[in-house]
This record gives C-alpha cells, sequence and structure tokens, in this order.
C-alpha cells in the first residue's frame, strides 16, 4: 500500500482510498483530499513533518501521521 506520506517530492498520484475514523478522516476530507482527486506533492519540511501538497488548486500542509492515513496510486 502506497501512501501520501511514501510519495516522491514532485510527483502527483492520485488518491484511492482514505483510512482513520471519525475527526481525523473528516479533517483530510475538509482540506480537499477526497478519493479520486489528484494530489501534487510540492515540498516536504526540513525535519521531514509537515508535507506540503497541492489540491484542487491550493497549497496545502499536511501532517505526516495524516499523510500516512491517506492510500495512493
Amino acid at each position: 500500500m502506497n501512501t501520501l506520506r511514501d510519495a516522491a517530492i514532485g510527483s502527483t498520484v492520485k488518491v484511492v482510498k482514505l483510512h482513520g475514523e471519525g475527526a481525523v478522516k473528516r479533517r483530510i476530507m475538509d482540506m480537499g483530499i477526497t478519493k479520486g482527486v489528484e494530489v501534487y506533492v510540492r515540498k516536504v519540511a526540513p525535519l521531514g513533518d509537515p508535507i506540503e501538497v497541492t489540491v484542487r488548486g491550493y497549497e496545502v500542509s499536511v501532517r505526516k501521521a495524516d499523510a500516512a492515513m491517506v492510500e495512493v496510486d
């Protein structure tokens, strides 16, 4: 299973499934990261957390723990 956390910088990936439950899953979906959407990985902070991605035309910072719940292809 590939996750958003493992995606390389500069790559574009497609969301296959969201894992997690309750408020955490809702927060990820509120950011615009939903099934079928394409996500471009812009950059990663110097210490590795958070990850900056472009989703639906805007930039979002996602924590590594949250990015690990997003299965991508």
